[in-house]
């Protein structure tokens, strides 16, 4: 792992959504290492208190980006608590696998509200309490590109958010704040078993795409958290509307 203290975060503010397990709980620890300031969500309330006892001094509140309410009532904690904010990670989304016969309405709403409608609402909300020269960073994944069959669902909202990085970009451009994306592969987290699938398919599945990746392995959480700080840091200061791909050569060889 990279020395956190290079990416010069001490004592800057830093929203982590998603952040109470996988990338998101790899880039509070980073950022907490670092020095920064910590507000990190999810809806596991546990999860969260075993995150605020793992990091001393990083604050968590339970909010759920489905939700269309969570979205002020989050930028008003960070009002209450922070102040304001100098980056953003806006991280937390869910993966549900279905084939297209057994698409339901029920199934393709609650994706798009939580992986497309919350950040949206989450930038909107936020977007007045970031510093000028600020940087979002946003959780889309090689899915959108990848064709992978029963994500029908999953991979469009993941279209959607790379189409919202772009407009972000230019919108926010005028205020200096950066927008841009992290697109995990395969990494190592509990996201297979979190889809909904049974486990000798989710199993299968991990088994045939581990096979498609050149350097053979599943990425670590922190080695895509790092590039969402990279993507944060004023190491990116000239980095706005990108992707930057992290699938071990799955998608790019």
């Amino acid at each position: 792992m990279s020395d956190p203290l290079r990416f010069g975060f001490a004592g800057k503010r830093f929203l982590v959504t998603g952040g109470s397990s996988g990338i998101g709980r790899a880039a509070v620890e980073l950022l907490h290492a670092a020095g920064a300031r910590v507000l990190a969500t999810g809806t596991s309330a546990a999860r969260l208190a075993a995150l605020e006892a793992d990091c001393p001094g990083v604050t968590s509140r339970v909010n759920d980006a489905g939700d269309p309410a969570a979205a002020d009532l989050l930028a008003a904690a960070v009002r209450d608590g922070f102040g304001g904010l100098d980056g953003v990670f806006l991280n937390a989304g869910i993966a549900s696998f279905e084939p297209l016969a057994n698409l339901t309405v029920a199934h393709i709403d609650r994706q798009f509200a939580v992986n497309v409608r919350g950040p949206m609402l989450q930038v909107r909300a936020l977007a007045a309490l970031l510093s000028d020269g600020g940087a979002v960073v946003i959780n889309t994944s090689v899915a959108r590109d990848s064709g992978l069959p029963g994500a029908a669902a999953y991979g469009a909202t993941k279209g959607a958010l790379r189409s919202l990085v772009r407009v972000l970009a230019a919108e926010l451009a005028p205020r200096g704040i950066r927008v841009n994306a992290v697109s995990p592969g395969p990494i190592a987290t509990d996201f297979f078993a979190r889809s909904g699938l049974p486990d000798t398919t989710a199993e299968a599945m991990a088994e045939s795409v581990r096979a498609k990746v050149p350097l053979g392995r599943f990425g670590a959480p922190a080695e895509a958290a790092q590039v969402a700080l990279f993507l944060l840091s004023g190491l990116a200061s000239f980095v706005t509307g990108s992707e930057y791909v992290v699938d071990g050569g799955m998608s790019e060889v």
